[in-house]
């Protein structure tokens, strides 16, 4: 049998493939060929029909190095740990000069310190990079908490400016971050981090510079605005570098600047930097019940060190569902607090609630209507000495077994202790003046009637005889201030005595405490942060 035909053929279906012209497939010739769909089944399931791909036609053109940048385009390199990502993310103008050498070799003469600073920022960097990057904000911002706090969330100024991010306590409630009782959010890791960010974009927006931006951020936006006037003023540059201002923020940028080039080169400054890895450190959890600071710690299996740091916005021993309805726990620890959580049955959750001061009282007052310890209930709400609790504050006081209702979400965010100076006083006697009466005494001594009343034994409407002894108590700075003039009436007859030929002056007797009261000391004026 002859194949020859055959190879012919083939030989001729071949060639003629060979002559079709190499022209490239339209976008229609790409689309898959269509499918026909079985018959239905008897109860169909709706679905989306799934989307065709997007191919483009035309030539291929290279991508801009904006949209490079852009979250439309992917990087085809992975980073390789977290201070990768944020060396990826720098964005902001480079600071040169002496002031930013300066300020890097502070920081590399102490490599304990960048350590320390280092590994602290370990818990957080993750989020703040994720935050800045889906604002499209430089990632240098992520950095700023190592000048603010050295990344301890618990930090205060002297000037009261709290938390990593240092919010101030006017402009934490202007950025909507709570301060009560319970919590202050100004250190709470996502709310301080969304406010700062918030204000930083803000600042950017009023001033079109991130360094002047950053310089508000440190000193006010007043503040640099009238700078930023005065040298116009002038005729003199705007810019962060031709600004006159006070040298904390003006070593301020410069610090930013010196953090981030041992951040992009750390080898240039023998620095080692420890490994973070690029995902989350934690993750939220729901609170649904009161609970303990220390039994959440320990259904989540953490130490209360870390729990705290994770968490450190809460200023008494208890969390409150009703105002603090997430915790921040270990990525790999908040399953295990979920789990033990809903298998708990020791009893309740929290052995701890809010009681609500009925008036203004001594701290032993509202320790004996507790029932508990003055000591305890110092230290549980950080009580400081020689003060009353005002009416209508809230402390947290032990919780009754069989109280089983979780505190209200009005007392859980806005709850506040307030406190008025204990005054101290001490019994003195005054001798009554022509036509004085308990009324007229009670209004020159700042008492009521009914203290005079029950102090002498009298009612409130008594008329004293002139020269009649009179008990008051008295706060012991007032009595020094008011005795010398307390009785005119006994007081002149004393000086006129002492005018008399023949007899020695007799002094007046003055009621006053034991030991000179010492004045109050003139209280230093806040710095002028944010």
């Amino acid at each position: 049998m002859k194949l020859y035909p055959i190879a012919g053929m083939a030989l001729a279906l071949w060639l003629s493939g060979c002559a079709t012209p190499t022209t490239a497939p339209t976008p229609a010739q790409l689309r898959p060929a269509a499918v026909v769909a079985p018959a239905p089944a008897p109860t169909p399931i709706a679905a989306e029909a799934p989307l065709a791909p997007v191919i483009p036609g035309g030539p291929l053109q290279p991508i801009t190095a904006g949209q490079a940048s852009s979250k439309d385009v992917a990087g085809m390199q992975v980073p390789a740990d977290l201070w990768d990502r944020i060396r990826r993310g720098f964005k902001m103008n480079d600071l040169e000069g002496d002031l930013v050498r300066q300020q890097e070799q502070w920081y590399a003469t102490r490599p304990d310190y960048i350590q320390r600073m280092t590994e602290r920022s370990s818990k957080y960097l993750f989020h703040i990079v994720e935050e800045l990057e889906r604002r499209n904000m430089p990632s240098e911002l992520a950095l700023l908490p190592f000048i603010e706090s050295a990344f301890n969330p618990q930090a205060v100024s002297s000037a009261r400016a709290a938390g990593m991010w240092q919010f101030m306590p006017a402009t934490g409630t202007y950025f909507e971050l709570k301060q009560n009782v319970f919590r202050d959010d100004r250190r709470d890791v996502l709310a301080s981090t969304r406010a700062a960010l918030d204000y930083l974009q803000k600042l950017h927006r009023m001033f079109g510079d991130w360094h002047l931006a950053l310089a508000a951020y440190n000193w006010g936006e007043g503040s640099v605005g009238r700078a930023i006037a005065k040298n116009q003023r002038s005729g003199l540059g705007t810019g962060y570098v031709d600004l006159n201002m006070p040298n904390e923020t003006r070593y301020y940028v410069p610090k930013l600047q010196a953090v981030k080039n041992i951040i992009a080169n750390p080898e240039n400054f023998k620095a080692e930097l420890p490994l973070i890895e690029n995902h989350p450190y934690f993750q939220t959890v729901k609170v649904t019940r009161d609970i303990d600071v220390e039994l959440a710690a320990k259904l989540a299996d953490v130490k209360l060190a870390d729990f705290k740091a994770l968490n450190p916005s809460m200023n008494r021993p208890v969390i409150l569902a009703a105002g603090t309805p997430e915790l921040l726990l270990p990525w790999d620890n908040a399953k295990v607090f979920e789990r033990n959580f809903d298998a708990y049955t020791k009893g309740q959750f929290a052995s701890w609630t809010a009681w609500s001061a009925p008036a203004t009282m001594t701290v032993s007052e509202a320790a004996r209507r507790i029932g508990m310890s003055e000591s305890e209930l110092r230290s549980t709400n950080t009580i400081p000495p020689r003060m009353l609790i005002k009416g209508g504050s809230v402390l947290v006081v032990p919780r009754n077994p069989q109280h089983q209702h979780d505190v209200t979400s009005q007392v859980a965010d806005h709850g506040q202790l307030n406190f008025a100076p204990e005054n101290v006083t001490r019994r003195t006697t005054v001798k009554a003046g022509k036509r004085d009466s308990v009324a007229s005494m009670a209004k020159r001594y700042n008492v009521s009637t009914e203290e005079i009343a029950s102090w002498n034994s009298i009612s409130a409407g008594a008329v004293f005889t002139a020269g009649q002894s009179v008990v008051l108590h008295l706060p012991m700075r007032a009595q020094a201030s008011r005795a010398p003039a307390r009785d005119k009436a006994s007081a002149a007859p004393a000086r006129e005595r002492a005018k008399a030929p023949g007899r020695a002056a007799k002094p007046v007797s003055v009621s006053r405490s034991a030991g000179k009261a010492a004045a109050p000391r003139k209280q230093a004026a806040p710095q002028k942060r944010r």
